[in-house]
């Protein structure tokens, strides 16, 4: 098996390497992954969702995002007009995957369809559905859920135009199904995201080091490119483009918009700035979501203020104030409404913003807060926690400094698991500030 080999270096000796599988490697795990996940997981999910079947479809470069998640590694778009169809017969414990296409999709998705015998695709979709008589047809349509309402209204109207009335009835959205199969994890996903995000967090040290940036020369636009360039060398992608910012002791805190979209570009890093970045990888079909916080060095200092350390502390005990809440079941809204209360108690000044992360990097499951909807989030946040889920736990909370005259806000973010044995980082946190020079290796993590 050949692999590229990344190494990344801090202050000069290589500290820590990671393989970076080729483009043909990839493929090869994407293809399994896809495998395991429609053998083992699919009908565990179809049955807890109580949907026997779900059918898909979605044409050529207007895929429906799940059927996104069903590509072969080698497919990077659908073809022509697609349509899946599962079905599970919980009595048999049979599973059916077929694709009403003119060949299989992939290895994993026989193809049902032979056109001399059925010219018409969207007769021979119906003759598939007539002959399992499912109890209920899921299709991807919601009105919370951007990923689970991937059927076009044309596919959706031709699709209950050749619906005999007998079937059209049993046509129910596939959302919970459909939010379940991108937000549920396998065991074999969660070794990937271990090793994805040390990979993210390791780019990120490089980035807040001095092998990046230069008091008084240095912008933050310029660590914003090098986050990019950096993965494009490395052969990875990102899903957004990263943002850094300063808040620093003469200037005045900002909005919540400020640090993500109405931020100065081009500012100069300086000697006693507070550094914050968003940052995240695609890599295997999954993604990563951080962001952490670096003090640049006074060329007296050793070591960040105590103020800083200070507040740094308490970004960790709102993580905590969070992440105690979550328990199977509980809605997102009432995640956040707990989370929030205990935290106001104990004397912080909370934002919570946290959102499922996984397939997609704002993918789908409950939301838990929006920064400019505190009070909770209609449809999205009424959705129940479940295990093997994975999120980015993202919060801030406002710090008054004293030494500064001003308020900071205290920004984070990290990829986080829930399973059967509670909440835990996927691969840590930072609990201590980066610093620029590095003094001392980090030990965040």
């Amino acid at each position: 098996m050949k692999k590229y080999w990344l190494f990344i270096f801090v202050l000069g000796p290589l500290v820590w390497a990671q393989p970076v599988l080729s483009e043909r490697e990839q493929a090869r795990v994407k293809d399994e992954l896809l495998g395991e996940r429609l053998t083992q997981l699919l009908p565990e999910l179809m049955d807890r969702t109580g949907i026997d079947m779900w059918v898909m479809i979605t044409r050529e470069y207007n895929e429906d995002p799940v059927v996104k998640t069903l590509l072969p590694a080698t497919w990077l778009n659908a073809r022509r007009r697609t349509m899946i169809l599962f079905y599970r017969n919980a009595d048999t414990q049979t599973m059916d995957r077929l694709a009403v296409a003119r060949y299989a999709f992939g290895t994993h998705i026989a193809s049902a369809w032979d056109a001399e015998k059925q010219p018409d695709q969207w007769k021979r979709l119906v003759e598939l559905i007539s002959e399992r008589n499912p109890k209920k047809i899921g299709i991807n349509v919601s009105e919370d859920f951007n990923i689970a309402d991937g059927l076009d209204h044309t596919d959706y109207a031709l699709l209950m135009d050749y619906l005999p009335e007998q079937l059209r009835t049993k046509v129910v959205s596939a959302q919970p199904l459909a939010t379940a199969w991108i937000e549920t994890r396998t065991e074999r996903e969660m070794q990937i995201y271990t090793q994805l995000s040390d990979l993210t967090h390791k780019i990120i040290a490089q980035a807040f080091s001095e092998q990046v940036i230069t008091p008084g020369i240095t912008t933050t636009t310029d660590v914003e490119w090098w986050f990019r360039e950096e993965l494009t060398r490395l052969g990875l992608e990102t899903w957004f483009h990263p943002s850094v910012d300063i808040q620093r002791s003469e200037d005045v805190l900002g909005d919540h918009l400020y640090s993500f979209a109405n931020r100065p570009e081009h500012q100069v890093i300086q000697h006693g700035d507070l550094v914050h970045c968003d940052f995240g990888i695609t890599y295997l079909g999954l993604n990563t979501d951080c962001q952490e916080l670096a003090y640049v060095l006074h060329p007296s200092e050793t070591s960040p203020p105590a103020y800083l350390v200070k507040a740094l502390a308490q970004g960790n005990q709102l993580q905590d104030f969070l992440t105690d809440e979550f328990k199977t079941g509980r809605t997102g809204n009432e995640i956040l409404a707990q989370a929030l209360k205990n935290a106001k108690k104990s004397g912080l000044r909370p934002s919570i913003y946290t959102h499922p992360l996984g397939s997609y990097g704002h993918s789908s499951g409950p939301t838990i807060g929006m920064w400019d909807q505190q009070d909770g989030v209609p449809g999205a946040g009424d959705y129940p926690l479940f295990p093997r889920t994975v999120y980015a736990i993202e919060l801030n909370t406002t710090v008054y400094i004293p030494e500064w005259k001003r308020d900071i806000r205290i920004m984070l973010e990290e990829p986080g698991y829930y399973g059967s044995e509670g909440f835990r980082y996927v691969h840590g946190r930072q609990t201590q500030l980066l610093t620029i020079p590095r003094v001392q290796e980090h030990q965040g993590y």
